[in-house]
């Protein structure tokens, strides 16, 4: 009598996803790199880790607290240490670059962030806390900090946009005769960043960078003279 061939049988139990926050905001946000803020949706969500969307919400309030957990996500590779040892205008420098860095890396969160408050980001709002102390004991008047931490935000967030967009969107290509003067600042740009290998965004943030700082550094004496 012919032997009847069985399956063989698993050994353990089968393989399930083990969800966390942080793996839920992880793949929330490859799901936003992917699909952008409109095409985010739990159900989405869910079928990228391979578990029904009830199974979310045993580690989740919902769609605004996964968005909490991307935002802490980018925060945390935006370097504060800079704050603990150097003077407050050299560590702003560096946390500007890593945290336009930070939000180049993933171009789809910056609008979706930028309108969105820091309810249940706990660790983002421990990385805010690093520079406003910093900011406090250099001698910045406290009602002052938030606004000008505000101001560079938004110049980084800006510039993490410029990052990403085309090198040659200004081209003034077929239409010189009718801008001769922006055409001819687009040539002088080109010849210069040539001459130094660098990418038209990073020069324009550069150079923003550091008339921001500058002008910074100059309020910070005038208000600290007003208020002492």
């Amino acid at each position: 009598m012919a032997e009847i061939d069985r399956p063989a049988r698993r050994v353990g139990r089968p393989k399930t996803t083990v969800l966390t926050r942080d793996l839920i905001a992880e793949a929330a946000l490859r799901l936003l790199d992917e699909s952008g803020a409109d095409g985010f949706t739990m159900v989405r969500l869910a079928q990228a880790l391979r578990v029904r969307p009830s199974a979310l919400y045993n580690h989740v309030d919902g769609k605004e607290d996964v968005i909490a957990g991307v935002r802490e996500l980018i925060s945390d590779r935006i370097d504060v240490s800079a704050f603990e040892t150097l003077p407050w205008d050299a560590a702003m420098l560096d946390w500007a670059h890593s945290y336009r860095l930070a939000f180049a890396t993933h171009p789809p969160t910056i609008a979706l962030l930028a309108i969105l408050p820091l309810t249940g980001a706990l660790r983002t709002m421990h990385m805010y806390d690093t520079v406003v102390a910093a900011m406090v004991r250099a001698g910045w008047p406290e009602p002052e900090v938030l606004p000008t931490l505000v101001a560079v935000e938004s110049f980084i967030l800006g510039s993490a946009l410029d990052a990403v967009a085309p090198a040659d969107m200004f081209d003034p290509s077929g239409a010189q005769d009718q801008v001769p003067s922006f055409a001819s600042a687009y040539a002088a740009r080109a010849r210069a960043l040539d001459a130094t290998a660098t990418a038209p965004a990073d020069a324009a943030f550069e150079t923003g960078l550091s008339a921001l700082l500058d002008g910074l550094r100059a309020r910070y004496e005038r208000v600290r003279v007003a208020v002492g």
